[in-house]
């Protein structure tokens, strides 16, 4: 019988503003801008997981494709009796093909969302009896430690899904010198990046023919007009995703097609035609690009992974002595 996942709060007092704040900040911005964080209610996360089975879109597939492949190299580099430390928990198919070939002692989920945290970790329980199983709700975006009675003396943590790309270069850095400062000399970072590659294969992931990414980009309309007091009309906005080839990014954005006032909460704010809410950013680096990003916070890249059309890539990273960052909150 599955021991009972061991819960450690580490929040912040100040680990999230509210959704009322941060939709009426970004909305009040120059140019007008929300944290991807807000996607994902309910029904965003839904969309989401529809998102990832979408022809189009490739690096969940791909991802899991280089893992299931690498993943006895990676527990051989973690060696004998690592833990496994998962940046925003999940009871995926990813993890589980790292806990099948690592087959460690002990387990720590982390993720600033609390339901969808325990939800996640009691699977894993309940899949892996004989597996100790820790829940950490914490923002991984900040400087962390690992929580009071967690064996995390030679710990590999995982990053996977390249959800390094939603961070600006300055928070990415700051972020990985944040998990340097995690790990003891030695520990490891596995984590996914997503490449740079041809346009057209970009921007079909992010606008597939079924319309899912489009309904959960509209879906974060919904939820302002669901959750706050709002007269928008999320049908009065569209889907906009295209890569930024300058900036190395796609960008989401919804785009008022024509000239119209929105109220929230108390407050209006206008959109001129053709102004857009910039929803998301997703970074796509080259193999060296991130290797030096890495190395700048302090890890050592020892080896890294991808598929057979460079589309995507795993990186085994070794954390060292001394990083050339100092550890800061992402966006600080």
């Amino acid at each position: 019988m599955a021991l009972a996942v061991r819960f450690h709060d580490q929040r912040p007092e100040d680990a999230e503003r509210s959704l009322r704040e941060e939709v009426l900040a970004g909305f009040a911005g120059q140019p007008k801008a929300t944290p991807p964080k807000l996607f994902y209610d309910r029904r965003g996360s839904e969309l989401f997981e529809r998102i990832c089975r979408q022809p189009e879109y490739y690096p969940t597939r791909t991802e899991e494709l280089i893992l299931a492949r690498a993943a006895h190299d990676i527990a051989d580099l973690a060696g004998q009796g690592a833990s496994l430390v998962e940046l925003g928990s999940g009871a995926s198919r990813k993890v589980r093909l790292l806990l099948e070939a690592m087959q460690p002692a002990s387990y720590l989920g982390i993720d600033l969302s609390e339901d969808f945290l325990r939800a996640s970790t009691q699977r894993l329980a309940s899949d892996y009896p004989a597996l100790e199983v820790h829940a950490a709700c914490a923002d991984f975006s900040r400087p962390l430690t690992l929580p009071d009675g967690f064996d995390g003396a030679h710990p590999l943590a995982f990053f996977p899904g390249s959800s390094i790309g939603n961070f600006d270069p300055p928070e990415a850095l700051a972020l990985l010198a944040n998990l340097h400062e995690l790990l003891p000399e030695g520990g490891g970072l596995l984590i996914g990046v997503d490449l740079v590659k041809e346009r057209e294969v970009l921007e079909a992931a992010y606008n597939d023919r079924a319309g899912v990414t489009a309904a959960f980009n509209l879906n974060l309309l919904e939820r302002v007009r669901r959750e706050l007091d709002s007269d928008i009309e999320p049908d009065q906005f569209v889907h906009r995703a295209f890569f930024n080839e300058a900036a190395s990014r796609i960008e989401m954005h919804l785009v008022s097609p024509r000239a119209q006032e929105v109220a929230i909460e108390g407050e209006r704010f206008r959109f001129a035609a053709g102004e857009s809410l910039h929803t998301e950013n997703s970074y796509k680096y080259s193999l060296e690009g991130f290797r030096e990003l890495a190395g700048r916070a302090g890890f050592r890249p020892l080896t890294q992974w991808t598929d057979p059309q460079a589309l995507f890539s795993v990186h085994y990273l070794q954390r060292t002595r001394a990083g050339l960052t100092p550890p800061a909150a992402c966006g600080a």
